[in-house]
């Protein structure tokens, strides 16, 4: 393949130089416990036990739902993180020059770079969305069919804004702190299981759908079993994408591939299982319990999430303060979405004041919170898995087909690239659309890995500029 000279690297490209091994450090001190806090956040674990069907993730039973969960922490870590942080950690290089190698020079503005900085704002939607609702003492449930309420709306927006200022500007305390908040997430995970495990050996899944649909006739009916696996691996992929890219950054931090694989092992597959299955096992020893489940049926109420059990096990009272602690546990995380987004707008709108760009993106997030848009979870990672598997899968392939390094950044926009992505995109936005396709986040990223392999393979990737760091792989 014929190389062009280096001076038609944008210079976003050609100042960038890789993270030095003595700026690196052993996984247990990055890439575990940053992963593992991202799969901490209450939203995870609540969304993991919320499916709306009669019975829930519970219609089949504990265990059905925790082996449909390993499967999809199994598939995160092996087909959405491995190969990106192994990109990370060979070239030293983050996701947006990485991604050069896939879309192009000048394609990488956009994919993965801005295309990572918009996501950022409906993931900072969705904080902003169930924060305020918790700080406010509000069951997500309870809204359904019925609009924010005023004191929770002023809340999205102080919310929202102190969010985008801190990612602007004050990040760094934000991380000192961040550093010691997953421990009221784990805390109160531990506490929840603690006081319903004794109902476990008495839950059965025939009974609990009965309950569901006494309480909730209009309710959808319960899963089939794959329907239940579908829904799960649907759920975590498409909640994963976005943090599964990113693992290109995490692995610029890891000092050789056994950090990439311990860090990504444990902080996403163990994380996973251990938060959202700890959330299964919430719901079932809570519905195990008579008097829960007879109270249930005499308030003609099932709550199907952990997080909504909260004041059920606890008491109103302790678990408005209990919600409380997990909103500020949350904040942290709004802020990286906001300090991502500005990274990434600062690369790719330079000529743009970061507080304008940053500032619109914000006002769009709580727009999507007051809405209720960003309370639908499915829809959102749908969106979420549909632009970021193709990239996953993409990549993947490049690097397998470059000899299992990164081949270095290719000229403009790489069609190869570019068709993966819209195929993947295409495929990955169905149920949004309307079009049922079950497990479409997985779907998307397997035909963006496809097509990229057909059309370079058909000669479509661009050409290859000479790039020094590209040369420095280990």
């Amino acid at each position: 393949m014929n190389q062009q000279p280096q001076n038609q690297l944008p210079s976003y490209i050609s100042n960038a130089t890789p993270n030095p091994a003595q700026n690196r450090a052993p996984w247990y001190k990055n890439t575990a416990p940053t992963y593992a806090g991202i799969f901490l956040w209450f939203v995870f674990w609540m969304g993991a036990t919320g499916a709306p069907n009669a019975g829930g993730v519970l219609s089949h039973g504990v265990w059905a739902a925790v082996l449909s969960l390993a499967f999809a922490a199994l598939l995160c870590y092996g087909f959405y993180y491995v190969v990106l942080g192994l990109l990370g950690q060979k070239t030293g290089l983050p996701l947006y020059i990485v991604g050069t190698s896939t879309f192009g020079a000048k394609g990488g503005f956009i994919l993965p770079g801005f295309l990572m900085g918009v996501l950022q704002f409906g993931w900072l939607g969705v904080n902003i969305y169930f924060s305020s609702l918790a700080l406010n003492g509000i069951a997500p449930d309870s809204l359904e069919g019925k609009a924010v309420p005023f004191n929770a709306v002023i809340t999205m927006v102080v919310w929202g804004v102190l969010a985008a200022f801190m990612g602007l500007k004050g990040i760094q305390y934000v991380a000192k702190v961040a550093t010691y908040l997953p421990l009221i997430p784990l805390l109160t995970l531990l506490v929840l299981f603690f006081l319903t495990a004794g109902g476990l050996r008495s839950f059965n899944a025939d009974e609990f759908v009965k309950l569901h649909q006494s309480t909730a006739p209009s309710a959808p009916a319960a899963f089939s079993a794959f329907a239940l696996f579908a829904f799960i691996v649907t759920y975590v992929v498409g909640f994963f994408a976005t943090a599964g890219a990113a693992g290109t950054d995490f692995g610029t931090n890891s000092r050789d591939e056994r950090d990439v694989h311990m860090g990504g092992f444990i902080g996403i597959v163990v994380a996973i299982v251990f938060t959202a299955g700890l959330a299964m096992l919430i719901v079932a020893g809570a519905y195990g319990n008579p008097a829960i489940a007879e109270a249930a049926g005499k308030e003609g109420k099932v709550t199907m999430d952990a997080f909504s059990l909260i004041p059920v096990i606890l008491g109103v009272q302790a678990g408005k303060i209990v919600g409380i602690l997990l909103a500020v546990a949350a904040f942290p995380a709004a802020c990286f979405s906001s300090l991502i987004a500005a990274n990434s707008f600062k690369t790719t709108l330079a000529k743009v004041n970061p507080f304008v760009s940053v500032g619109i993106g914000t006002a769009v997030a709580i727009l999507l919170a007051i809405s209720k848009q960003a309370g639908g979870l499915i829809p959102v990672f749908n969106i979420i898995g549909a632009s970021f598997g193709p990239i996953c899968g993409a990549m993947a392939v490049d690097y397998i087909l470059s000899g299992r390094r990164w081949a270095g950044p290719r000229a403009g926009f790489s069609p190869a690239g570019w068709l993966a992505w819209a195929f993947g995109f295409v495929v990955g936005i169905m149920p949004n659309l309307g079009l049922p396709l079950p497990l479409a986040p997985v779907w998307a990223m397997v035909v963006g890995a496809v097509v990229y392999f057909l059309a370079a393979k058909a000669g479509l990737e661009s050409k290859v500029i000479p790039f020094g760091p590209a040369n420095q792989q280990k």
